[in-house]
């Protein structure tokens, strides 16, 4: 299996490529963002397969990581690009990268038999390489790629260094993990629940200004309007929705409340309902 295999790319919109990766019961989308000069990637994916030649191979820009945040699905070919910026909160996260026994777990033989790993990929030694990122991402920073701007936009809560990038000239949303449709993961080491009620707050303001939003999980484009559904639905948990399921602690994570709101699914820590 060649890594163009393991690979989904998806043109979105004019100008914007989706590459897309298996990844457990859902996905993981990084994207590219080009300009006149520049190639913004957003996000290098998982860390199996040639992220960094695919990329060369769908643009002759000079490329620009932007990360939304450090999580292991998001950092995997880090390593690979010249120009890697990230939040500084989460600066370190990628210094470290991400050793095997963190990282193995998910290639399961369940789902290495339902989505075939490149040849050249060996989950039995597999690591995501630590990466010196080359500046910082900050609330208010504009990247100019070239007759296109991406403004930043500091939204953590899902972790401390996450951002969104706003392509105002094109109407267009990278909110990264902070918003999707299905799970929402809240009980992470680095989650900050009250960080992500001011964070929706901000998306539902920036969401009047575009057209389509594109996350890094599940189904895309999301409607704009339902980032005021998203928000309004983890103002009723705040305020005490009783939780639909619950999950003991197991393999390493802390027990955590599912509160299944219309497409959101909202994974809290055990309890939090009503603490707000």
């Amino acid at each position: 299996m060649s890594a163009p295999d393991w690979f989904s790319v998806i043109p979105a919109t004019p100008r914007v490529t989706i590459i897309r990766e298996p990844l457990g019961d859902d996905d993981v989308k990084s994207y590219l963002v080009e300009g006149d000069d520049a190639v913004a990637v957003l996000d290098t994916g998982m860390g199996v397969g040639d992220f960094a030649g695919l990329v060369r191979r769908l643009s002759s820009r000079p490329p620009i990581v932007l990360h939304s945040h450090s999580h292991w699905d998001h950092i995997g070919a880090s390593h690979t690009f010249e120009q890697v910026l990230i939040h500084q909160a989460e600066a370190d996260d990628l210094r470290r990268g991400v050793a095997f026994s963190d990282y193995s777990s998910w290639f399961t033989p369940e789902f290495v038999a339902a989505h075939p790993l490149p040849a050249e990929f060996d989950p039995a030694t597999a690591g995501i390489p630590g990466c010196e990122p080359t500046g910082f991402l900050q609330h208010g920073d504009v990247i100019d790629l070239g007759g296109r701007r991406l403004e930043v936009f500091h939204t953590p809560g899902h972790s401390p260094g996450g951002i969104t990038l706003l392509d105002r000239a094109n109407r267009l949303l990278f909110p990264g993990d902070a918003v999707n449709y299905g799970p929402l993961y809240l009980f992470l080491d680095g989650c900050d629940l009250a960080a992500y009620r001011d964070m929706l707050n901000l998306l539902v303001e920036l969401a009047r200004d575009v057209d389509a939003i594109y996350p890094s999980h599940d189904a895309w484009p999301m409607d704009p309007a339902d980032v005021v559904v998203a928000r309004d639905a983890y103002e009723s948990v705040l305020a005490g929705r009783p939780a639909d399921e619950q999950h003991p602690p197991q393999g390493g994570y802390a027990g955590y409340d599912i509160h299944a709101i219309g497409r959101f699914r909202f994974l809290m820590p055990a309890g939090y309902a009503g603490m707000a």
